[in-house]
């Protein structure tokens, strides 16, 4: 068991067979030290690309994909949700699947932050069904720019989102798969 499943299961909420809740340490509520230590751990598994740029979805993906670029030296870009007068308005676009996220919200990032130059390393928080996870695909590939891989901090194993991205032959680590999550008892299987 890695650092990261330990955490997990030792602070994990298992809410049902679909919902695992771990807000108190990775995405709400924030372990910093633990933080760190993940993006130490996708800088050693990425460390063999020439990466350029980390880009993640705002917003919980931010506490994660940080200390990735900042253990790469790189700028870390964040595709927003929303329109923003905030952003230029020649941006990349790409709607994120209206199957899994039924507000059918728009992802942008701004053409002068991506270019055909750029190696990024996705990372994302958590990955289910993938969706989030190709619309940011999607805005590299708009770009010109290559994937390099994506680093995910938990996997849930038993949704297609995983075995999906694989499919596309894209690099996927994930540091926590799991496999099932049981309610009554609480246990937590990883793979």
């Amino acid at each position: 068991m890695n650092f990261l499943e330990e955490r997990i299961a030792k602070d994990g909420i298992v809410k049902s067979e679909n919902v695992l809740i771990v807000d108190s340490f990775l995405n709400h509520q924030m372990d910093i030290a633990l933080l760190e230590q993940i993006g130490q751990e996708f800088h050693n598994r990425f460390r063999d690309c020439p990466i350029t740029k980390v880009l993640t979805i705002e917003t919980s993906g931010i506490p994660v994909a940080y200390p990735v670029a900042k253990a790469f030296g790189v700028p870390l870009v964040i595709a927003k949700r929303t329109p923003s007068q905030k952003i230029d308005e020649d941006v990349y676009m790409a709607e994120l699947d209206p199957s899994i996220y039924p507000s059918k919200d728009t992802v942008i990032v701004a053409k002068k932050l991506l270019s055909a130059n750029d190696h990024v390393l996705i990372i994302d928080d958590l990955l289910a069904n993938g969706g989030a996870v190709q619309c940011l695909i999607s805005l590299v590939e708009s770009a010109d720019a290559t994937v390099e891989g994506l680093g995910i901090a938990l996997e849930k194993g038993f949704q297609e989102g995983g075995h999906r991205i694989r499919n596309l032959g894209y690099r996927l680590e994930s540091l926590a798969i799991v496999d099932t999550l049981d309610p009554v008892s609480g246990s937590i299987t990883f793979r």
